[in-house]
């Protein structure tokens, strides 16, 4: 910190250099004294309010507080002249206290101040570029500190030309479509700051970025798409239609043959612990898929797998493999799906090698032939899966573990054809955390697991059938609201599973956003009950979080992106644990779906 505020004091002797102002100067700030509430103003997830007191002018001043990793930086973007020269002052009251622009063309300036007791006025100065029309005027606060005060900002200068309306976007291109979701992109238009996206004449969403995707739609239909620009002057023209017929159902990435609802579980086969062996004939009607805990490798880096029942000395009651065989089938043929999961707590998979990759797929083969199953779940966990350091898009990964890995996962898809059901079950750690960290970072020194599992998730999202992340042995995580959310709670499946079903930035890139999913590819994960791990979440709080997200009710004080009646279910670790405890998890499940 000694090191930073050194370089920002430096940039706090700005202050003695600025230009005087003009006669034909006017102060270009909207509502820099804050008397019209946050009118024109927009801060960092809900960190800002209006306060009376203490003001340093009029009759309101603003109050933002940072929280977490949000820094509470309240904006405006500001109509200018190219080649002109500017100066901006607000008068600003708390710990490490910020004042800038930001997009001038030239040098973004800014300065701060460490402690203000009292309100101190803080100025800096700038010129715009040769062709900048619009600047960006913010304050903002430090991680971890309290919150600070600022009042009467104004930017001084020639006023800019009126803002005009945008263009209509052109490009507009659609992606390969699937049963229920369509993505889509468009080339950028001059001055928009968002985009709308309609269906048929009716906006369904609004995105910042050139590229959304659209979801909930029904198979085999046709729609039509249109997209407009936005800033503060109105909305443009819509551009010209692109029509779409999205892909039939089922197979692969669609429903996999599972019910609009399901409930999926892990099955204790290959071990015991404190929650007892429970048979595969035993598994209870409720569960419709069925994973297998676990397949684990020969050695970490081998991608050989291998997968035995639990041995009689530590699981008494163990079946035979014949018995095991016959109630795969007998589930099978009351519709259940029953898949081999690779990996668990303790099986580190890391595909290095093409030998290993190759190995992995004959292996993870043998075991599917062997016992007849529908498919694969994968439950990389620990260091399994970890970013190379320059390997920053999880569009394209070049990560030897996570090539190989989805070529592995595709050549299995390819020889098992549509009917084969694949899921996943990567911790929060890997997937959401991606919002904020992704890998090493730029610099190095961050994580390299940091949201390693969303190539893999990217790359396989035509494939894959359910997504379930594990809302359970986490840190706190930040969700798209930029606010950090703690598991035990509704808040927290609702605001994990939003971020699936919204997409998102990754680590803050808008240039790299990760599209949602489909609802019917999601279901939350959770411990069955408190002996089977952090974070269980008691029946009213999974109906709450349900209600959120199917209904749009009981949300809470967390704003969801969308309601999604068609989001597929729940996973619980595991039907062993939820049998442990007199089937409370799968009782609550079938008592909300009606099962």
């Amino acid at each position: 910190m000694a090191v930073l505020s050194a370089g920002l004091l430096a940039a706090g002797a700005l202050v003695a250099t600025a230009p005087a102002a003009g006669a034909a100067d006017a102060d270009l700030a909207r509502n820099g004294g804050f008397e019209a509430g946050l009118d024109g103003w927009s801060c960092t997830g809900g960190s800002g309010t209006t306060v009376g007191t203490p003001v340093h002018g009029g009759t309101s001043a603003l109050k933002a507080t940072p929280a977490g990793s949000d820094n509470a930086r309240c904006s405006q973007t500001v109509t200018v002249k190219p080649d002109s020269a500017y100066t901006l002052g607000a008068w600003v009251q708390g710990s490490y206290v910020y004042l800038g622009a930001s997009g001038t063309g030239t040098t973004d300036v800014s300065t701060w101040t460490q402690s203000a007791g009292a309100y101190r006025q803080l100025t800096t100065s700038f010129r715009t570029g040769p062709t900048t029309t619009s600047v960006t005027v913010y304050t903002h606060g430090w991680y971890g500190t309290p919150a600070y005060y600022a009042d009467d900002l104004t930017l001084i200068g020639p006023g800019g030309g009126p803002v005009a309306v945008p263009a209509a976007p052109t490009g507009l291109r659609a992606g390969t479509a699937t049963a229920s979701a369509v993505p889509l992109s468009w080339t950028a238009s001059a001055g928009a700051t968002g985009y709308r996206v309609y269906r048929g004449g009716t906006k369904v969403l609004d995105t910042t970025g050139t590229s959304a995707t659209v979801t909930g739609l029904a198979a085999s239909s046709a729609y039509s798409f249109q997209v407009s620009a936005v800033n503060s002057a109105g909305e443009s023209a819509k551009s010209a239609a692109v029509s779409v017929t999205t892909a039939t159902g089922g197979g692969g990435g669609g429903n996999g043959g599972l019910p609009a609802h399901a409930l999926v579980g892990y099955l204790h086969s290959s071990f015991a612990n404190g929650s007892g062996y429970t048979r595969m004939a035993d598994v209870p009607d409720s569960w419709d898929v069925i994973n297998l805990a676990f397949g684990e490798p020969t050695s970490v880096t081998s991608g050989d797998i291998r997968f035995s029942l639990c041995p009689v000395a530590e699981c008494p009651n163990v079946e035979s493999e014949a018995e095991f065989k016959a109630a795969i089938k007998a589930k099978q043929a009351a519709g259940k799906k029953v898949l081999i999961s690779i990996g668990g707590q303790n099986g580190q998979v890391q595909l290095a090698s093409t030998a290993a990759r190759d190995a992995f797929v004959s292996s993870v083969s043998r075991i599917i032939d062997t016992y007849g199953l529908d498919g694969l779940d994968i439950d990389f966990e620990g260091h399994s899966l970890s970013l190379a350091t320059g390997d920053t898009d999880f569009r394209s990964p070049t990560t030897p573990v996570i090539v190989n890995l989805i070529s592995a996962v595709k050549s299995l898809k390819a020889k098992y054809g549509a009917g084969f059901v694949l899921t996943m079950a990567p911790e929060t750690f890997f997937v959401q955390l991606g919002y904020q960290y992704y890998g090493s970072g730029p610099w190095g020194g961050q994580d390299p697991r940091a949201g390693a599992y969303l190539p893999v998730i990217h790359a396989l999202r035509d494939d894959l059938t359910l997504l379930h992340v594990q809302d359970y042995n986490s840190g706190s995580i930040m969700g798209l609201d930029n606010q950090y959310h703690s598991m035990g709670g509704a808040d927290f499946h609702i605001a994990m599973t939003d971020m699936l079903l919204t997409g998102f930035p990754v680590a803050g890139d808008q240039s790299k956003f990760f599209p949602a999913l489909r609802p019917e590819q999601v279901a939350i994960g959770l411990p069955a009950s408190t002996q089977a791990g952090n974070g269980h979440t008691s029946p009213a709080e999974v109906t709450k979080a349900l209600d959120c997200l199917t209904k749009g009710t009981s949300c809470g004080t967390y704003r969801t992106h969308g309601t999604w009646s068609g989001l597929r279910g729940l996973m619980a670790w595991s039907i062993n644990w939820d049998r442990f405890n007199n089937g409370e998890f799968a009782k609550n499940f079938d008592a909300y779906f009606g099962s």
